[in-house]
């Protein structure tokens, strides 16, 4: 009845409108029914928010699950097996999985006795110190720690960083005792940093030392180590404390008249081995096992070189005297004079941080190969409780180390089992062994120190970086050179300091796009990606891709009224007036007061031009701030649209009605 009412009381051409009418009225009423989709409900409360908030930011892997629905027994079970995971694996443990744990552990051992000698006197520490670090902490992150592979030990890079620190408030040569009692002070606070941010979960920090810039340190560590290694190469008394190139290089050749030929010979030679072991290694893999015990048979080769030869008589050195015996306590030798406290502090922080970097990622790295998940939280937590204990305990700091982990992998380990191995061998070694290393000669650890340095320049992830992002390698550069020509220290804050400015320039000036309709499907996609996508008569759709903020909202506005100007000047062009600006927020996480501002200006901007504000598809936090600061009143609920097609849709409605309204009243001004 009410469609004869239209037909009969409409001009000649009133079928066509009809069949126009009917065709919108039905496509309205989809979009109405759409509308009613969209979510008004009143803002969550604060606790609830706070709730949700604090969960997504400390807990985002809901470590709680497990314990939901179980009984009180169950959840003690399961807490403990979560704080102290040797309770999870070890009651399934068998002997089966102890042959493979067996090898893997006597291998590591092999390898932790030349490389903690050779690392202890890169700190410029007694070798003993080295042999103690492989003992004490590998029992204890077997017991803490959640990776199945790592393997524990100390490291070139936080060594290095370690003796470059303590050695500006003492010096290791006029005052050995005070500065051994530092660098246990610095381990002990790097633990209790390490085991502060497992425990608050503030893995987040270490997310800030990215892969470029971690690639970077190493590099540009590796290269001062090997260089710092021309030392013993060449024999050389007096040497520098500082560790940039120009300095080392300077003093090399400043003390040339102290060079010793024979020195360098050996320390060539032995360089040779390990090298040729390294390309054994790399076309046989199977044969890993010939590179794992390379730097053992080197230590025994000098060992028996320096004492058959009387190596020291020839102008070679050779590490002395060492004691047998386990690790004797060290807990009242820990210094907190406020003198030396700020060196102390800073050294533990940094080389707490670049330890728990380096280890996390190893371990995350080799679990992802059998398909496991590691734990980061829990790494912290264990490396934090080792290095604690190892400070008690004449040990220096120790992480998990990618040349020790990766042997530990390829000799076949199936639990944190193998660190107890190595931890027992050690044991032995200390108890009746360890005099027997004193005729290893400091050239040979030098030799081992800088085969292990090569691996860790990476040229392929430099290049790679370079093709895939410049500001990534320029990252890593800053690194690089940074660390290999500057200092440590400040190679480091300047690459975290690029990656951080990178990230706030993503927060200030985010992406935007506009979108437009992909030819044959009923899809939007951003025009520049997608050229061919065609632009919908009167209307303006844009995309915002980022949480709107006070750093960013002005961008923003600028950028969406930048839009509009482009965008008007081809409406005009082609005859078409810009009605409608759709602005789609299925990206946008979050909104803050500023913000909200923000859209209410663009819409005022908008409304003085004739041109209607439409909102898409608002995430919760966003729409509860909107309706909680009245701004969904102030544009209307009608103007609020579930996806990109239905607003379309409401908008061509709305643009065929107000054209069939100009259309009839010029017809009625013409009659």
């Amino acid at each position: 009845m009410y469609t004869n009412y239209i037909v009969l009381t409409n001009p000649p051409g009133s079928l066509v409108f009809l069949f126009l009418s009917l065709s919108l009225s039905l496509s309205m009423g989809t979009v109405m029914e759409s509308e009613h989709l969209v979510n008004f409900a009143p803002p969550r409360g604060f606790a609830t928010t706070l709730k949700s908030d604090l969960k997504e930011t400390f807990f985002p892997d809901d470590p709680f699950q497990q314990f939901r629905n179980e009984k009180p027994a169950v959840c003690v079970k399961k807490a403990l097996q979560f704080f102290v995971p040797i309770l999870e694996w070890l009651p399934k443990y068998n002997f089966r999985l102890f042959r493979y744990d067996l090898l893997a552990g006597i291998t590591i051992a092999s390898l932790a006795i030349p490389q903690g000698i050779s690392y202890a006197k890169l700190a410029n520490l007694p070798p003993i110190i080295g042999l103690y670090s492989s003992f004490v902490p590998p029992l204890i992150y077997a017991v803490f720690g959640s990776s199945k592979h790592l393997a524990v030990g100390t490291v070139a890079a936080g060594s290095l960083l370690l003796q470059a620190t303590i050695s500006k408030v003492a010096s290791p040569t006029d005052d050995p005792a005070l500065y051994l009692h530092l660098i246990f002070t610095a381990t002990f606070i790097t633990g209790i940093f390490q085991t502060a941010l497992g425990f608050l979960r503030l893995g987040i920090l270490v997310d800030f030392l990215s892969h470029s810039t971690i690639t970077g340190f190493m590099g540009g560590t590796a290269i001062i180590i090997c260089l710092q290694q021309l030392k013993g190469f060449f024999g050389l008394t007096h040497f520098t404390n500082k560790t940039d190139v120009i300095s080392v290089m300077h003093a090399i050749f400043k003390n040339r008249n102290e060079w010793k030929w024979e020195s360098a010979v050996v320390g060539v030679s032995f360089l040779c081995l390990l090298q040729s072991t390294r390309y054994v290694r790399k076309r046989k893999p199977k044969l890993f096992w010939v590179s794992a015990i390379a730097p053992m048979v080197t230590v025994l080769l000098g060992c028996l070189f320096a004492y058959f030869f009387h190596a020291e008589d020839h102008g070679i050195k050779i590490v002395g005297e060492l004691k047998k015996g386990i690790n004797p306590s060290s807990i009242n030798l820990l210094n907190f004079d406020s003198k030396y406290l700020p060196t102390v502090i800073k050294a533990g922080l940094v080389t707490g941080l670049i330890a728990l970097a380096e280890g996390i990622a190893i371990g995350r790295s080799f679990a992802i190969l059998t398909n496991e998940n590691v734990d980061g939280n829990k790494e912290m937590i264990a490396f934090g409780f080792m290095n604690i204990v190892g400070s008690f305990t004449s040990c220096y700091l120790t992480t998990g180390p990618f040349s020790k982990t990766a042997v530990n992998v390829n000799a076949g380990c199936k639990t944190a089992m193998s660190n107890i191995v190595m931890a027992v061998c050690m044991a032995l070694t200390l108890l009746f062994l360890a005099p027997l290393f004193r005729y290893t000669p400091l050239v040979a650890l030098s030799a081992i120190i800088m085969s292990a340095m090569f691996g860790l320049i990476d040229y392929e992830a430099a290049y790679h970086l370079f093709k895939v992002d410049k500001f990534d390698f320029v990252i890593c550069m800053a690194a690089f050179f940074g660390v290999a020509f500057i200092s440590m220290d400040v190679g480091l804050m300047l690459s975290v300091g690029l990656g951080l400015m990178r990230a706030l320039l993503y927060v200030a000036r985010p992406a935007t796009c506009k979108l437009g309709k992909v030819s044959n499907r009923n899809t939007f996609r951003d025009t520049e990606q997608y050229p061919g996508s065609a632009n919908v008569p009167g209307m303006l759709v844009l995309q915002l891709g980022s949480p709107i903020y006070f750093a960013n909202s002005t961008y923003i506005r600028e950028r969406i009224l930048r839009w509009i100007r482009e965008e008007q000047a081809i409406s005009d062009y082609g005859g078409c007036n810009l009605e409608h600006v759709l602005l789609d927020l299925t990206g946008v996480s979050s909104i803050d007061m500023t913000g909200i501002e923000t859209l209410i200006e663009v819409r005022r901007s908008l409304q003085a031009n004739e041109i209607q504000m439409v909102i898409i598809n608002p995430r919760i936090k966003v729409m509860e701030k909107m309706i909680a600061s009245k701004f969904i009143d102030t544009i209307g609920k009608e103007y609020v649209f579930l996806c990109v097609d239905d607003a379309i849709e409401a908008c061509r409605f709305s643009l065929h009605k107000s054209k069939h309204n100009h259309d009839s009243a010029e017809d009625s001004i013409v009659a």
